[in-house]
């Protein structure tokens, strides 16, 4: 569900032949620059694992796995460069599901899951408010649906309380499951008497959200998947809900829990082995606030293209982004290497719309995005980050460079902070064998965007 690079490095215009983009529109756009950088540690570089920082002002946290794959969680005060460590009795293996999520209560007190893929839940969480050095193994939350738990998420509810949403199942045969954390009694207790959907022992949900919209909603989208096969993914579906309690769809319909495929608010009913898959799925809003799914499938000719759905008046309309002549044809089980990764659509602060994008023959990219048609009108200079950072730096063969995003409020306004290291690609969660790479040490960085005219 997550691990891609968001944050990309989308400094490079593009004219693509056959007239598939406009190529690059624009040399207005923006320049990232480094404002400060600071070594945290070695960490793993033998496969990619998503790991978590969070900022809290004054307080800034890190988790991670070091270079032995243990869980690891730094911690510094913003106005210091000294990172103080503490050690978890957990050690990954070599499966790239097993990314770590991380959040703070109300109290202060850090809640840290993570190192899952179908296993029994992993929950880790602090006695004192602001001081990983307290953290402790729990038995569990709730103990109920907690023998098999994967993609943990951590996010704010209706009234700001702290929620908990995991898979609970396998690929092929889950459901989903939301908790909500009490203050008073420092416990969890289900957010939902059932679980929001039921593959019915079939197949199971991925998600992607819910996302709080501009419209005061939580928007829900995902895809349904029959099997540990890639290529069983189909029908794009979507949920929303005011309170996460009572939901809908997008036509004002309630819907029913656990929500199943035949109850199922349909976006786009992609077929299996149609080319849509999960972890893939995108909720965006356009300039006047409507939610829109962006995703892949394939056209009529067989070849990968972006769609983005948005909702118009109630009903769901379908549009094609651009016209690649490339298929990425993806099936089997274990962590895949995305050979294409798509952004949400985005408005940015002047009132356009952008998407980012990422393609194994055509490079990474923003574009600029058409408010009626939402189709590419070619790329835009965009940098997230500042290009030299996106340079690997080992010498080893197939390294990555890895990002992860704040997930936290650093209390500043004109710069944000990222981390950064290396590794090799996905490997289906296999072991590799033969030489592996040095660790690699990850940095915090702090970045600024401004602005600016490109060359």
């Amino acid at each position: 569900m997550k691990g891609f690079a968001s944050i990309l490095c989308v400094s490079i215009a593009m004219t693509f032949s056959m007239a598939v983009l406009a190529g690059d529109i624009s040399n207005t756009g923006t320049r990232a620059v480094t404002v400060d950088s600071l070594d945290v540690a070695p960490v793993w570089a033998g496969h990619p694992v998503q790991f978590a920082l969070l900022t809290h002002a004054p307080y800034q946290f890190v988790a991670f796995y070091d270079d032995h794959r243990q869980l690891t969680v730094a911690q510094r005060n913003l106005d210091e460069h000294k990172w103080t460590f503490t050690k978890l009795p957990d050690t990954t293996g070599w499966d790239s599901h097993n990314y770590l999520a991380l959040a703070a209560d109300d109290d202060g007190c850090l809640h840290l899951s993570g190192d899952m893929h179908a296993v029994p839940l992993k929950y880790f969480k602090t006695t004192k408010p602001w001081d990983a050095s307290t953290f402790q193994r729990m038995a569990g939350m709730t103990g109920s649906n907690e023998a098999s738990c994967t993609y943990p998420q951590f996010f704010r509810g209706a009234n700001d309380e702290l929620v908990f949403t995991y898979r609970d199942g396998r690929s092929g045969n889950g459901n989903q499951i939301f908790d909500a954390y009490d203050l008073k009694s420092k416990t969890w207790n289900r957010l939902l008497d059932e679980p929001l959907t039921d593959g019915e022992g079939k197949r199971n949900a991925y998600f992607d959200g819910p996302v709080k919209g501009p419209d005061g909603w939580f928007h829900l989208a995902w895809v349904w998947r029959e099997s540990p096969d890639a290529s069983s993914n189909h029908h794009l579906s979507y949920a929303r809900s005011k309170d996460l309690i009572h939901w809908e769809t997008g036509q004002g319909k309630p819907l029913k829990l656990p929500i199943t495929l035949e109850t199922s608010d349909i976006v786009d009913p992609v077929p299996q082995k149609g080319g849509i898959i999960n972890n893939n799925t995108r909720i965006g809003f356009d300039n006047l606030g409507r939610v829109t799914i962006s995703y892949h499938k394939y056209d009529a000719a067989g070849n990968t293209q972006p769609w983005t759905a948005r909702l118009e008046n109630g009903k769901w309309k379908l549009y094609q982004t651009t016209d690649w002549p490339y298929r990425w044809d993806f099936g089997g089980g274990g962590t895949l290497v995305f050979e294409i990764r798509l952004g949400p659509v985005h408005l940015e602060s002047d009132g356009r719309l952008t998407q980012t994008f990422s393609h194994a023959k055509f490079g990474d990219g923003t574009w600029l995005i058409d408010p009626q048609t939402l189709r590419s009108l070619g790329t835009i200079h965009y940098e997230r980050t500042p290009p030299e950072l996106g340079k690997v730096e080992n010498t080893f063969s197939g390294l990555t460079v890895r990002w992860a995003e704040d997930s936290g409020d650093s209390g500043k306004s004109d710069s944000r902070y990222v981390l950064r290291w290396e590794t090799l690609d996905e490997n289906r969660d296999r072991p590799r064998t033969g030489e592996l790479p040095p660790p690699s040490m990850m940095r915090l960085c702090e970045i600024q965007t401004t602005a600016g005219i490109s060359p």
